[in-house]
């Protein structure tokens, strides 16, 4: 689906196709101005001759496509001279988006997600405007979109609900490569002002985190979005750096997982390390292979309920080894279950009322 609607021919993953025929960017004006928008939407800044590169037409053609834009409603900066070229700005209205069908299914996606509270303050506006985007969605990607979403297990409890208008801050100073500022609050109630420089945000376990470059310590680090307060852009830009794992959701994932933790759970299970997901987000833990028809799983928190809860989900027998206070607590938990079950050894005690 391209939106403002209508089909172009595609390359292979949904994309137009007018890069493989240059004479098709050159004689057919609305295909390539649909070509032109989709390049502006997606950088912040470009050079008047490496857009015309792109289009594979002349400066003075690429002038005067820009201007058909602009009587269309979208403002289009211009700068002129040596390093000159054109910039998509925010208008006063919101002109038509360009959208392919990935597009289209991610944000369907992500406006599903919203309206479950996962951004505070945009529930109803994200209802609203999923309805309207499924509303023209071709059969086959709503087929996408509800496959994806079946598919897309949520971690328990509630989220963590973050500032829509943070997060778009954030969001945007990680697609324009902008330094960005923010004051933060750590786990132990600390605050502090934070200069960094943001690669990607990481929706895990129910909670927004920012991956980023931290210019004071002059090392990567993982923010908790909702423990962000005031971010604002500082205008300055930065050379994309790799973050260590190679991408931004595996570095976030092994932060949390090395984060501190009031408790950590040994536990054997009697299956194979590879019949164990290995990224179970719920679990929060390491698989360790034993032999080949055992494991072990080492897992973290700070609540002991939390942990057995996590644990209560794996589909495989386990044996707890410890420590000793998550082995009594679990034992407590289970003959107060066995009583609310009415459970009976035979013995007229409630199962598992022994010690």
């Amino acid at each position: 689906m391209e939106s403002v609607l209508g089909t172009a021919g595609r390359r292979a993953g949904g994309r137009p196709d007018h890069d493989h025929d240059p004479r098709l960017a050159m004689s057919d004006p609305s295909s390539r101005m649909l070509r032109l928008l989709s390049l502006l939407q997606t950088h912040r800044f470009w050079a008047g001759p490496e857009l015309a590169d792109r289009l594979d037409v002349s400066e003075r053609t690429l002038r005067r496509d820009v201007d058909r834009l602009r009587e269309l409603g979208y403002p289009v900066d211009a700068a002129r001279g040596a390093g000159g070229g054109y910039q998509l700005q925010a208008g006063s209205q919101l002109p038509p988006l360009l959208l392919d069908d990935e597009d289209a299914v991610a944000i369907a996606i992500g406006l599903r997600t919203a309206a479950g509270g996962s951004v505070a303050g945009i529930e109803e506006t994200s209802v609203r405007a999923l309805a309207k985007l499924e509303q023209v969605l071709p059969p086959k990607l709503r087929r996408r979109v509800s496959a994806l979403q079946a598919a897309i297990v949520p971690s328990l409890g509630p989220p963590s609900a973050v500032d829509s208008e943070a997060l778009a801050v954030i969001a945007q100073a990680c697609r324009d490569n902008e330094r960005l500022r923010f004051g933060y609050r750590r786990r132990d109630g600390e605050t502090s002002e934070r200069t960094v420089e943001p690669h990607r945000l990481v929706a895990l376990e129910r909670r927004w985190y920012l991956a980023a470059w931290d210019a004071r310590r002059q090392d990567w680090r993982t923010f908790r979005v909702d423990r962000i307060s005031a971010p604002q852009s500082s205008g300055s830009r930065f050379a994309p750096r790799r973050p260590p794992t190679g991408d931004a959701a595996g570095y976030v994932r092994s932060s949390i997982r090395s984060m501190p933790a009031r408790y950590e759970a040994v536990v054997t299970v009697f299956a194979p390390a590879s019949a164990i997901p290995r990224e179970v987000g719920w679990l929060r833990g390491e698989v360790e292979p034993i032999d080949d028809a055992t494991c072990r799983i080492r897992t973290r928190g700070d609540v002991l309920d939390w942990l057995m809860l996590n644990l209560g989900f794996l589909a495989h027998e386990y044996r707890i080894d410890g420590p000793p206070e998550f082995v009594a607590h679990v034992r407590d938990r289970a003959r107060r279950l066995a009583r609310a079950a009415g459970a009976d050894d035979g013995d007229g005690s409630p199962a598992g009322s022994g010690p």
